[in-house]
């Protein structure tokens, strides 16, 4: 469920560049990139209506972002003694997340102004390792793991493809992506069945994170899982933030639709 991709540059002067593909149940109602917890002042993320969590959160303010994956649990623990993965990345862009935390496993990303980390819990262990520069893909198993077909095939792709200047610096991976979905077992954006349920891939999200703020654009494609063209224009006019010191407090400049429906510009 979920890949991410991530560039993160050899000086802290430079941004981490970030492309993350949800995978998840179109049944499922869900919010695109927004503040919808009032309870959590400044922090703005991909809203999962079921358990109320988020996928992935970012705090402009604080250049921060984190972005979900799931991860297989080794606990053995019951679904009554488990909660839902959702709070995580809102704690992680806020106050920082539990030593043990009470869920199931995942693999959670997280980006600020100084580089990028990823935290591996499996319901025994949680494991914090910062991310060398260089390209990276994080899926459900260890950064860069080779039983992961799509990382297996795709990574040196990435790596060669490298980054763009300018506000396009997503389109050489956009690329990687499209050519992905040429073949169905390792391609980035997915239709899996998983646990009686059928995963696909709703919304794409190219992120920046640096000393000059934070910026996410997001697209969906027009069908789950599936390459449509229409994800370049959506990714070039789909901007979910401000940088830090822009006018402007997110929480009345950021708009955005429920359940994928066209957000307000």
């Amino acid at each position: 469920m979920c890949t991410v991709v991530i560039h993160v540059p050899a000086t802290p002067a430079q941004p981490v560049h970030l492309l993350a593909v949800r995978d998840e149940d179109r049944e499922r109602p869900w919010r695109r990139l927004g503040p919808w917890w009032p309870e959590r002042p400044g922090i703005l993320g991909v809203r999962d209506d079921r358990a109320g969590g988020a996928w992935l959160a970012v705090d402009p303010d604080a250049s921060r972002l984190a972005v979900l994956l799931n991860r297989e649990d080794l606990s053995g623990r019951g679904d009554d003694e488990v909660v839902s993965r959702g709070a995580i990345p809102l704690d992680a862009v806020g106050g920082g997340i539990p030593e043990h935390p009470a869920t199931r496993g995942f693999n959670l990303v997280e980006v600020d102004a100084d580089g990028a980390h990823l935290v591996e819990w499996d319901g025994l262990t949680a494991r914090r390792s910062r991310l060398a520069p260089g390209v990276h893909m994080v899926a459900h198993h260890a950064v860069d793991d080779p039983g992961t077909p799509r990382i297996a095939r795709w990574l040196e792709e990435f790596r060669s493809a490298g980054i763009a200047d300018g506000s396009d610096w997503w389109m050489p991976w956009l690329g990687v992506v499209e050519r992905s979905t040429l073949d169905p077992t390792s391609s980035v954006l997915r239709r899996d069945a998983h646990d009686e349920h059928v995963l696909e891939s709703l919304l794409v999200c190219a992120a920046t994170v640096g000393p000059a703020g934070v910026e996410v654009r997001e697209a969906m494609p027009a069908t789950p899982g599936a390459w449509d063209d229409g994800l370049v224009e959506g990714l070039r006019s789909g901007i979910r933030s401000s940088p830090v010191g822009a006018p402007g407090h997110p929480s009345t400049v950021w708009e955005a639709g429920r359940s994928g429906a066209p957000a307000a510009q």
